[in-house]
């Protein structure tokens, strides 16, 4: 029988092995089989099928271009003026993309049927096509065979089935991609202005559901960084819709840490006066506000700057309006400029009652607003650190604090300086980019060999999303992120998370107006996921776990002094079943919460045995469960 496999043609290999799985689906109802869940990014790249929770996983991408020379491809805060909406079990996104605009329908139609629509219309003479492409990479494509038709595509691996049957003719062919091997399906063989195309297709998906048992391994003995819990940013920017959303935040979640601004523009507007004599700014005076009550709640309070004062920039530099100002200080004002910044931290502490914890330029790596080269922020900590120290005032700097996780070479220079030191309290990323596994040690490595703690300053995982906000109520982008922080958790074992934002601002609440939304004001699934997170009883410290299957993230906390563990779990699959060893052989009771597109936190009670707890994880779930 060997002998014959290896002779068999890869196709006819992956077609027996299909059908050895084929009717081995998994609906969750026998009469009524669930609709299929299609990932649909804003931008319009379809990420996969989920099928009973499993991922049918692939990209698809709108492109324009020549596929032997230049090629533009949709892709995450590549394109502006993207807009993306639902429409029942529709996902419609209207994108520009290199002298064309394109509209993409997805919609759901059954337990494995997609149907999928596209509209084309060029605004360029350009000898380059427009194509819709699906790029095939990873473990669950090695074997794929590739079988294009006229009016069909169908790809095939020993796992996986992707099929397209387009309602007209169309050119199609497939390219080696690195590792990856895309499909290319001509939607305008070559663009002219006001030139129009139309297709559409029913794709149905297939795979192997992976249900086996997930084997979860603590180690209680190995306790790591200290987690104090989930917070948030709270920068004030709508005065209408702002204050429902923070209280509804602070009144249902345990929020362990708060970062707010410092308006510094407002402060101190006019070189030559003194903001500690002068009337407050109603912005200023909020902010504050919002610091001490944050401090009155007995949480630690990050302070960021992004707008300076005019009379602070260099010459010549000009505010812009939205985006990267990447605005340079006057260093011939630097003494100025400290003064400046220490009289408001003095003042908060003075008048309000706010002693803050840390100070920084927001993203000075790329200057939203103010730009520091590497080493320019090396100097700024040592000099505006011993202005704090010297005005008896404990805040410490920030070391980084950058836009996204890429950009670790910002702080190295400080790091390689023993002076800068003992005024940083500690490293802060923001993570809306570059959170790869390997990206992420290196953070944690930084905060380790300068034994501060690390802090994710901004948390989240899509920067434009407020150009399409309807986003946020999708499940993808809920599943998205707390997948991200979880796994934030067990590589970096940060200090905590800070939300971007706890406002109304990439809100986590919907309703009331927020972003045009109609009907009250409640949480959303990222409300509840976060929630959930915030969970994690204080005073907790990181410990190993270990997962027998790679589609569950997990991340452990105890608090040995009290007999606490807690372990977060996001299923990225099909429902299985989930055994967790290593647990207090004393433990009398688990508290399981789930959290999905259709369960709010839900919770259940049961008892471990011997240090160990059997428990099911539904698909497509954050699960967590706190044991005492």
């Amino acid at each position: 029988m060997t002998r014959i496999l290896k002779l068999m043609p890869a196709v006819l290999l992956c077609m027996l092995c299909w059908q050895a799985f084929a009717g081995n689906e998994m609906p969750t109802d026998a009469t009524t089989p669930e609709r299929v869940h299609t990932e649909v990014m804003a931008w319009s790249n379809i990420t996969g099928v989920r099928m009973d929770g499993e991922l049918v996983d692939f990209e698809s991408t709108l492109r324009v271009g020549n596929p032997d020379g230049y090629i533009e491809a949709t892709g995450r805060e590549r394109q502006n003026n993207v807009q993306y909406r639902r429409e029942g079990t529709s996902q419609i996104v209207n994108i520009p993309l290199h002298g064309a605009h394109f509209t993409q329908k997805v919609t759901d139609i059954d337990h494995q049927t997609v149907k999928l629509e596209w509209e084309a219309e060029a605004d360029e003479n350009l000898d380059e096509g427009a194509y819709f492409c699906l790029t095939f990479n990873g473990d669950n494509y090695t074997d794929a065979s590739f079988k294009i038709r006229s009016r069909e595509v169908s790809v095939i691996s020993s796992s996986r089935k992707v099929s397209l049957k387009f309602d007209r003719k169309v050119k199609a062919f497939t390219r080696k991609e690195g590792e990856a091997t895309t499909v290319y399906v001509t939607l305008m063989p070559v663009l002219r202005k006001g030139g129009k195309a139309t297709l559409s297709a029913d794709m149905t998906t297939d795979c192997i559901r992976r249900s086996e048992k997930a084997e979860i391994t603590l180690d209680l003995g190995k306790p790591g960084n200290s987690f104090i819990g989930f917070g948030g940013n709270f920068r004030l920017q709508n005065p209408e819709k702002d204050p429902a959303v923070i209280n509804y935040c602070l009144e249902n979640m345990r929020v362990a840490m708060g970062r707010v601004e410092l308006p510094w523009r407002n402060w101190h507007p006019e070189e030559d006066m003194d903001p500690t004599q002068a009337e407050l700014h109603p912005h200023v005076k909020e902010s504050l506000e919002m610091a001490q009550r944050l401090e009155a709640m007995g949480m630690p309070v990050a302070l960021a700057c992004w707008f300076p004062p005019q009379w602070a920039l260099e010459p010549g530099s000009v505010r812009k309006s939205g985006g990267v100002a990447a605005l340079r200080l006057n260093k011939e004002k630097k003494d100025k400029i400290y003064q400046s910044l220490c009289s408001y931290i003095k003042f908060a502490k003075e008048r309000y009652g706010v002693e803050f914890d840390y100070f920084s330029f927001n993203e000075s790596d790329i200057g939203i607003d103010v730009l520091h080269t590497p080493e320019e922020h090396r100097d700024f900590i040592k000099e505006f650190g011993a202005v704090l120290a010297d005005a008896g005032l404990p805040c410490k700097m920030f070391l980084g604090d950058n836009s996204d996780a890429t950009t670790i070479d910002f702080i190295r220079p400080a790091i390689a300086d023993p002076q800068t030191h003992k005024y940083i309290g500690a490293v802060s990323f923001h993570s809306w980019r570059g959170c790869d596994d390997q990206t992420l040690k290196e953070w944690a490595r930084a905060a380790e060999s300068i034994n501060v703690p690390l802090i994710v300053g901004e948390g989240s995982t899509d920067a434009a999303a407020h150009r399409y906000p309807q986003i946020f109520n999708e499940a993808t982008f809920a599943l998205y992120e707390i997948n991200l922080y979880t796994r934030i958790c067990a590589i970096c074992q940060p200090l905590t998370i800070l939300q971007w934002q706890l406002t109304s601002d990439y809100s986590p609440l919907w309703g009331d107006g927020i972003y045009r939304s109609e009907g009250p004001l409640r949480p959303t699934q990222r409300f509840w996921n976060l929630r959930q997170l915030a969970m994690t009883p204080e005073n907790s410290f990181s410990i190993p776990a270990v997962c027998s299957k790679a589609n569950i993230n997990t991340a452990a906390f105890a608090n040995i002094a009290r007999g606490e563990t807690t372990v977060h779990m996001v299923n990225n699959g099909a429902a299985c079943e989930a055994q967790i060893t290593g647990l207090p052989q004393n433990a009398a009771e688990a508290t399981i919460y789930v959290t999905n597109s259709r369960q709010n936190s839900t919770s259940e009670t049961l008892k471990p045995a011997e240090g160990s707890l059997t428990l099911t994880l539904p698909a497509e779930s954050f699960v967590t469960i706190i044991i005492k």
